[in-house]
């Protein structure tokens, strides 16, 4: 299948006006000039390599929408995994955390394994691959247990490394947590300010959880899991969380932390709302002021994932390096620093994951391809004089190219099967 007449981005550069073949789910060719007769004809619009997304927590909110209003969890998976595939993410870490008992229903030990299981169980059936990125704040009693047995069934393929405390991290800054925890939880700034205080306490039980940290980290390196560090905020931190093995520092509280984590080799990870916005939803560092200074290797969705387009976009007209760079924060670069590299860039041999969208006022998704398959599109391309049809099976949400009424099904080949994961190297 031959797509042509895109504005297409590569590794290092961008072709104008070019062309890509698809065989067997994957690139296999890539053309510097529009071809005639293809299958998909572009109108100039963008080809962009899929999103690999390392860090999401929608998962949370489609299974429980509002406070103890719980949803089946098949029924929160189907959802994000459209939502997803309509944002251009092809490969998703959903992020998933283990907390105290205080932080709620919907990330204790029970409901969060069950999300595991889930995902696990629905892999084959979900239009774009799922993976998980297991989140766990050292304050955790169980986290070396419930870590070692899901990395021992190979559920997780990354691993975080959390501390929330109010006064420290992300809510350092504990007016702005009080009010911005009323705001989430719909209660009084009294209420608030009360549980803030509890949580400071509980932390002060626990003492310097460092066994909890250290056990953590030792158990994910011996696997060959990748580690992040999270809401990193002074260098000491940095350094400890390198001397641990982490290769990514995601979050980073301030652009000391930020620099001291590029210059030890992290890959620095920031959201996608953050780089959109033009700053931290929690008064923190700008991810826009991030690669300015030239920390900023990697956007994830974090909280909202329609974000990743039009942040690569925006990043893409201030930045040095152009679009070919900003789509890399948010394909090549999750790629390797998670050891896949099977995807991340439009390049001959790798799978065909891949985007279509439209510059704008506001950039517009119109197509999604996971392996060479249409997983979603808004039905705007076209093939030849048809539109973009879907497979009879999946609707809307996904399918394959109708051209002349000859359904093209989806692919079976190389690109559908399960890749086998490499292990991130472990840092000596």
């Amino acid at each position: 299948m031959w797509l042509s007449n895109f504005e297409i981005v590569l590794k290092d550069r961008v072709i104008e006006r070019g062309a890509v073949r698809i065989e067997g789910g994957l690139i296999a060719d890539i053309r510097e000039t529009p071809i005639a007769d293809a299958d998909v004809e572009g109108g100039g619009r963008l080809l962009l390599p899929g999103f690999v997304d390392m860090h999401g927590d929608m998962i949370e909110k489609e299974v429980e929408p509002r406070a103890n209003a719980r949803m089946p969890l098949e029924l929160g998976i189907y959802d994000l995994d459209k939502k997803l595939a309509s944002c251009g993410v092809t490969t998703a870490y959903a992020a998933l955390a283990f907390t105290p008992a205080t932080y709620g229903h919907v990330r204790s030990v029970e409901q969060t394994s069950a999300m595991i299981e889930a995902l696990a169980a629905m892999h084959a059936e979900l239009l774009i691959d799922h993976r998980v990125h297991a989140r766990f704040e050292v304050t955790f009693p169980s986290a070396l247990t419930v870590a070692e047995k899901l990395m021992d069934t190979g559920a997780l393929r990354l691993i975080s490394l959390m501390d929330h405390t109010p006064g420290q991290g992300q809510y350092r800054d504990i007016e702005i947590h009080v009010a911005n925890t009323a705001k989430a939880y719909k209660i009084e700034t009294a209420r608030a300010a009360e549980l803030v205080k509890q949580r400071i306490a509980d932390r002060a039980a626990h003492g310097d959880a460092m066994h909890i940290v250290t056990g953590l980290a030792e158990l994910a390196s011996t696997r060959g899991i990748a580690i992040a560090s999270h809401d990193d905020d002074t260098v000491e931190k940095v350094a400890l969380m390198h001397s641990l093995g982490a290769a990514i520092s995601e979050f980073p509280i301030n652009l000391g932390a930020a620099k001291e984590a590029k210059r030890l080799g992290l890959a620095i990870a920031m959201g996608a709302p953050n780089a959109v916005r033009g700053l931290s939803y929690s008064g923190n560092l700008s991810a826009r002021e991030a690669y300015a200074a030239g920390v900023l290797d990697i956007l994830a969705s974090d909280y909202h994932p329609s974000a990743i387009l039009p942040a690569v976009i925006a990043l893409g007209d201030i930045g040095e390096g152009g679009l070919a760079s900003s789509v890399a924060l948010a394909s090549r670069n999750p790629a390797n620093a998670l050891g896949l590299d099977d995807r991340g860039q439009i390049a001959e041999g790798l799978r065909a994951d891949l985007v279509i969208a439209e510059r704008g006022r506001m950039p517009r998704l119109r197509a999604a391809l996971r392996g060479g398959r249409l997983v979603w599109s808004d039905g705007t391309l076209t093939v030849g004089e048809k539109s973009v049809g879907t497979h009879p099976a999946q609707g809307s949400a996904g399918g394959s190219l109708n051209e002349a009424g000859r359904t093209i099904q989806p692919h079976r080949n190389m690109a559908d099967r399960e890749v086998p994961y490499r292990p991130v190297p472990v840092r000596q």
